[in-house]
């Protein structure tokens, strides 16, 4: 049986969805580990696997078209998330008018939290929540045109129509048994970084989900997909479950083999403890690759830092939301203030970049000032980039229900946006309108100061990878 990953054009934007972080439109390309290991699972049950991405290789209306004509796939596969819906519904549309009867499948966090509109017909299946096992199995009923009645983590439509929602699928426990990323299905498409500004660069994860209870939260988009399904069993968050070192060495090791030279970790959260951490560097180092990753600002201990310095690594993400003890302690964050000069201070010490992510309303004790002090301390401590998104109250969060509950979602349903540029959130200090406005000038504020400019022209390693950087910063600053 032929499977074929399709990640479809997107029409009615000027960026895609991205896929892998899952909440915002594409800055830079990266691959989709998380679709590439569910089709690595695949290959290893013996199905012809292809990937075709109409975002990397851009295709029009017509030539997307075109291509179901004659593609004899006997089913397509889908990662989809909140913003690539609308898009992957009307890719659907496509296909069905050329092949009415064939088998679809969506995985991700989208389809596992609205099932009811990602079943458009009884030939479009759902897998809920950790995608592998449950893949392998309704693709084996697939093959032999058996109903996927009673394959755990799957929900359809019967023959009346109606939605049924198979049982949950316990977690995976051990994932060294995954295989690597099927990173060959992306034929010649060669990534960048402009964090790493060196390449080809590829992302990897060393373990999924993270334990603390911020409320607004979403994960990566596998690592949501896998809370959003635990949490309606159990109403609360999964268990972590990690890579053993050696496992991710073998695929560092392979990665290195083929001429990787950049990797992105999208761990939801990579520092766990010093051991971890200095097994982790030590990799990275002995195969010299450059990399980065995201933790949190109380994991950053004197001998981390050194460890992260000396190890490769060139940016580390820092969510830190708010230069404001109070707003901190409303979201839940588990920190201070004094916690986030503290990391950044150690991590400068030891040369390693910092990118703060910060959250704009993320509590209805947000105000223009908390948040233009928070752009002030930011540039103040001198840090190398931040990240200023919108937070939007995602289904399956503490935060959706707060909004929910007192009126402040615009409309009275959540829609998804885009968090970089758009909010649908009128809060009590803020509105939407409003903070669209402090998000572009904190944007504007920052990645046009002559300071960021000038460190990071320094830091480039050929011309090629600073235009790639520019075109970056253009989508980020104006679309």
């Amino acid at each position: 049986m032929k499977v074929s990953f399709i990640v479809p054009p997107c029409f009615d934007h000027k960026q895609a969805a991205e896929r892998t972080a899952g909440c915002t439109r594409v800055v830079y390309l990266a691959p989709n580990i998380y679709e590439l290991t569910s089709a690595a699972v695949l290959e290893l049950e013996g199905y012809e696997v292809e990937y075709h991405d109409f975002v990397y290789h851009p295709a029009s209306r017509e030539k997307f078209d075109a291509f179901f004509v004659g593609d004899k796939a006997d089913v397509y596969v889908f990662w989809t998330v909140n913003l690539s819906i609308a898009t992957d519904l009307s890719a659907i549309e496509t296909i069905r008018r050329h092949r009415p009867e064939v088998k679809i499948v969506l995985l991700g966090p989208g389809p596992t939290h609205f099932i009811d509109r990602c079943l458009p017909d009884k030939n479009v299946y759902i897998v809920r929540g950790e995608p592998e096992q449950t893949l392998v199995e309704l693709m084996a009923a697939l093959a032999c045109g058996r109903s996927p009645e009673g394959i755990d983590g799957v929900s359809w439509r019967n023959d009346e129509g109606r939605v049924v929602n198979n049982r949950p699928r316990p977690l995976l426990k051990d994932i060294d048994s995954l295989p690597f990323a099927a990173r060959h299905l992306l034929g010649d498409a060669v990534y960048h970084n402009p964090k790493l500004k060196t390449g080809p660069y590829t992302t990897m994860i060393t373990s999924r989900n993270c334990p603390y209870q911020c409320l607004y939260c979403v994960p990566s988009s596998l690592s949501f997909a896998r809370e959003i399904e635990f949490r309606r069993e159990h109403g609360r968050k999964p268990t972590i479950a990690f890579r053993s070192p050696e496992n991710v060495e073998a695929e560092v090791a392979l990665l290195a083999s083929q001429g990787y030279k950049a990797i992105g970790f999208m761990d939801d959260n990579f520092i766990w403890n010093e051991e971890r951490t200095r097994r982790l560097c030590d990799i990275m180092k002995h195969y010299g690759m450059v990399w980065g990753c995201e933790a949190r600002v109380d994991a950053i201990t004197e001998p981390i830092a050194q460890m992260l310095g000396e190890s490769g690594c060139r940016y580390i993400d820092l969510g830190i939301e708010s230069f404001n003890d109070e707003i901190l302690a409303y979201i839940k964050k588990g920190i201070t203030v004094a916690d986030i000069y503290r990391a950044i201070g150690l991590l400068k010490k030891y040369g390693v970049p910092v990118k703060l992510n910060v959250l704009i309303g993320s509590s209805p004790l947000e105000t223009r000032e908390t948040v233009l002090h928070t752009l002030s301390e930011a540039k103040k401590l001198d840090v190398d980039q931040v990240m200023f998104n919108i937070v939007s109250p995602f289904p399956a969060t503490e935060w959706y229900r707060i909004c929910k509950e007192n009126g402040w979602i615009a409309g009275g349903e959540y829609v998804p946006t885009d968090v970089q540029r758009q909010s649908i959130l009128n809060l009590p200090h803020l509105s939407a309108e409003e903070m669209e406005k402090l998000l572009y000038h904190n944007n504007l504020s920052f990645f046009l100061d002559w300071r960021f400019i000038s460190r990071q022209i320094r830091r480039f390693r050929s011309p090629k990878e600073f235009i790639q950087a520019l075109k970056a910063l253009k989508i980020k600053l104006f679309g």
